[in-house]
């Protein structure tokens, strides 16, 4: 192997490291120092280090422990020279020199602190509600998902200084806030776990469903949520919303593949080859909605969805589909979470439990939704039920309607060709 390529692999693994280790590393550190955006700074400092050594010494037998000895090094090199004289500087100092003296007795056990705590910790501190819902989002992907900048902001259509900016403030305001570096007291974190799970299922939805840019589906962007949940579900093993959201997201990123054609043109549920289903997700989706309902939570927000999802799973046929069931888990779950968008969810199902006509009233009474003025689903789902009616002309109406509202660029196309579908 020639040393170019070498260096080429070198480069990779550690870029694969990173990807493994930093949020590890960097959760580790912001309990140690008490400051996000300290520690992903020194975090950063040791993964360069690693660039310019590893290429030399090979990649160690421990990766992760390596970064975390030099970024903890880093650590107490830079409160050595800030020469800080207030308490908690000099508290924190004083605290890394022990952990370090005892690293240095027993480096072999340098990642068998808490690490479970501490990435906990920090999902509660990246998720929390003081940050404003797109701040949390970049904040997570950039400490937890190990994202750079620019892959944030590819996978939003946002422009990279945006994405910078939200994540600077974001950084700066849990400084100026003195949000404490902890896992809420029992009773703050039912409102606390919900923005975390929010947030990843956010991610979720953006890679399932694109909302702007010619991508119908972001892949990338499902994995890196169903990783983060998979990670939540095995910090938080007793939390049954956990494991609901994990079987939704699992039951539904089976059908991605199916999702779009051999031009990346959409597939509707209802017309998808569900041989191209992955069997293997599915059955980590049930799995994880039967555990969700051991612990008492089959009625929780995501568990109600994964069911649904469960639902189409189990069908081998469009046609198999249990209708009157999906319809029963919609109402249980516009009883437990009502809103606008459940409701209009709740028609589609209606609409193939119990005709079109009967769910067109639906559809109407949430016409004056203000909430749903923009959602461009709503004339969608009127038009789609129109046409079954046997009304194309204003069937059309609404489908334009709808493509002149969708901001993803393959939905549009869809809709569109709907539309022409309607033509007299």
């Amino acid at each position: 192997m020639t040393p170019d390529r070498t260096h080429h692999d070198i480069h990779r693994a550690i870029d694969a490291v990173w990807r493994m280790e930093s949020a590890r590393v960097i959760a580790g550190l912001v309990r140690m120092v008490r400051d996000v955006g300290l520690a992903e700074e020194l975090a950063q400092d040791a993964l360069v280090a690693a660039l310019e050594k590893w290429p030399e010494t090979g990649v160690p037998d421990n990766p992760g422990a390596w970064l975390t000895t030099t970024a903890r090094n880093r650590a107490i090199d830079r409160l050595r020279h800030l020469k800080l004289r207030d308490e908690k500087h000099l508290q924190v100092a004083y605290e890394l020199e022990q952990l370090q003296d005892d690293a240095d007795r027993r480096e072999e056990h340098l990642l068998d602190e808490p690490v479970g705590d501490d990435l906990l910790r920090l999902m509660f501190i990246s998720c929390h509600p003081v940050l404003p819902p797109e701040s949390r989002v970049a904040l997570t992907l950039r400490l937890l998902g190990g994202l750079e900048t620019g892959e944030i902001a590819r996978a939003f259509l946002a422009a990279e200084a945006t994405v910078a900016q939200r994540i600077v403030r974001a950084k700066r305001t849990l400084a100026e806030t003195n949000v404490p570096f902890e896992i809420p007291r029992r009773e703050e974190l039912p409102e606390r776990l919900s923005a975390v799970l929010g947030v990843v299922y956010l991610v979720f939805n953006e890679g399932y469903a694109a909302s702007t840019g010619d991508d119908w589906i972001r892949p990338a962007l499902c994995e890196e949520a169903l990783r983060l949940g998979r990670v939540l579900a095995g910090l938080m093993p007793d939390e049954s919303e956990v494991h609901g959201l994990v079987a939704l997201m699992e039951i539904q990123a089976s059908r991605l593949h199916a999702r779009i054609g051999a031009d990346g043109e959409p597939i509707l549920l209802l017309d998808q080859d569900r041989s191209r289903w992955d069997r293997l997700l599915i059955g980590r989706g049930l799995a994880a909605l039967e555990r969700a309902q051991r612990l008492g939570g089959a009625l929780g927000p995501y568990a109600l969805q994964a069911a649904i999802a469960a639902c189409h799973a189990r069908a081998v046929t469009a046609a198999d589909t249990d209708w009157v069931r999906i319809v029963a888990l919609y109402d249980a779950l516009a009883q437990l979470a009502p809103s606008p968008v459940v409701e209009l969810n709740r028609a589609v199902a209606v609409s193939m439990a119990f005709g079109p006509q009967v769910a067109l009233e639906r559809v109407d009474a949430l016409r004056g939704e203000p909430k749903l003025a923009g959602y461009h689903l709503l004339p969608s789902v009127r038009g789609d039920l129109l046409f079954k009616l046997g009304r194309a002309a204003e069937a059309r109406t609404e489908f334009e309607r709808a493509a002149s509202l969708a901001g993803n660029g393959r939905e549009r196309a869809l809709l569109l060709a709907r539309a022409a579908q309607c033509a007299p």
